[in-house]
């Protein structure tokens, strides 16, 4: 090939790398010499021809340290004849002393030589727009990630928030009707009783009335802290029904097993007091339960079952309040009051300062 040819083809070669943004390099791995240096890239990182020539001499210098030995790597895969090509991307210091992103590919263009190496042959070319949109996008899909996880989070407090009373914390009633529902449906399959008491505060408009809605709203806490340490975690369901209703749902559990829970409960309340400022007063208070029970073939359903322990609840109330009445009585028998109060214990709830 004549002289003539060479010099075009270099040219066309020079044109070619030039319009793809390429810069070509070559080194010798085996002196460590640069044989052909990336004058564009340095033009690119703002360096004059004389810096090039006189402070460049140790490329690696340029390097970002979080990158160097990922580059090193690369070009020891590649002697070693562990990847076909070099290749490898990387930040360089401008002399502005901005970290610009580079990629090379190579080769080792000499590997069947007696001395494989001492040409490396490749190019460089920017890849800085590229990585910053790469560091945008996966800023926004992080920002995405931090936004989903608060949104289910927000979400699952949303949930939250409707399932339950504000005021108790207690399941609300929507809640109630829905599991009641089920825990019903689930009774009549596998043929076991389900008892429902319905708690109300007797006289609760008094509180109000002598001491403020703020108290009155410390005794609704205090009657529904002690209804929920009655139930069994992950069995029973325990709810505010509305005011100073409360209701609570005994799965597997029949009228006399219930009656007592109720007789328990109402005990335990009458025997509080509950602080209703912060001056030290207190008032006493007690409740009336209606206790109803869904027995096996029995057809009518969670609402109805809410709606007989109701009945038995205004029952109780009828007889003086502070007691507990269960709607269920023996096929022919006269419908029957449940007092279980103690000799001598006092019907009427008593309300003190």
């Amino acid at each position: 090939m004549g002289d003539t040819e060479k010099d075009l083809n270099k040219d066309r070669l020079a044109l070619v790398l030039e319009a793809a943004g390429l810069d070509l390099w070559e080194n010798d791995l085996v002196t460590g010499q640069v044989t052909y240096k990336a004058t564009k890239t340095f033009r690119e990182l703002g360096f004059a021809e004389d810096e090039m020539a006189s402070g460049l001499e140790d490329i690696f210098a340029l390097f970002h340290p979080g990158d160097l030995e990922r580059v090193r790597q690369a070009v020891a895969d590649h002697v070693a004849g562990a990847t076909p090509q070099y290749r490898a991307e990387f930040r360089l210091r401008s002399k502005a002393g901005e970290w610009i992103w580079f990629a090379n590919y190579g080769r080792i263009m000499d590997r069947n030589t007696d001395t494989p190496g001492k040409r490396l042959i490749g190019v460089t070319f920017n890849i800085h727009d590229r990585k910053q949109q790469e560091d945008e996008i996966a800023q926004i899909n992080r920002q995405l990630v931090e936004q989903n996880q608060l949104l289910q989070e927000l979400n699952a407090a949303l949930e939250l928030l409707a399932a339950h009373d504000a005021l108790t914390g207690l399941s609300n009633r929507r809640t109630l009707m829905n599991l009641g529902a089920n825990e019903c449906k689930r009774s009549e399959r596998f043929g076991h009783p389900v008892s429902v008491l319905v708690v109300d505060i007797d006289l609760f408009k008094a509180v109000n009335d002598a001491w403020g809605h703020l108290a009155g709203d410390r005794v609704i806490c205090a009657v529904a802290n002690a209804c929920a340490a009655r139930k069994r975690s992950g069995v029973d369901i325990v709810a505010r029904f509305g005011g100073e209703e409360f209701v609570i749902v005994l799965p597997e559990t029949g009228g006399t097993s219930a009656l007592h829970v109720a007789e328990t409960l109402r005990r335990e309340i009458a025997a509080m007091r509950v602080p209703v400022n912060d001056a030290g007063a207190c008032v006493s208070v007690t409740v009336s339960i209606g206790v109803a029970t869904l027995q096996q073939g029995c057809s009518y359903d969670f609402e109805a079952l809410i709606n007989r322990a109701d009945t038995a609840l205004y029952r109780a109330k009828g007889t003086g309040r502070n007691a507990v009445y269960c709607a269920d009585v023996p096929p022919g028998a006269p419908a029957a009051m449940h007092v279980l109060r103690e000799p001598g214990e006092d019907a009427a709830g008593a309300l003190t300062a």
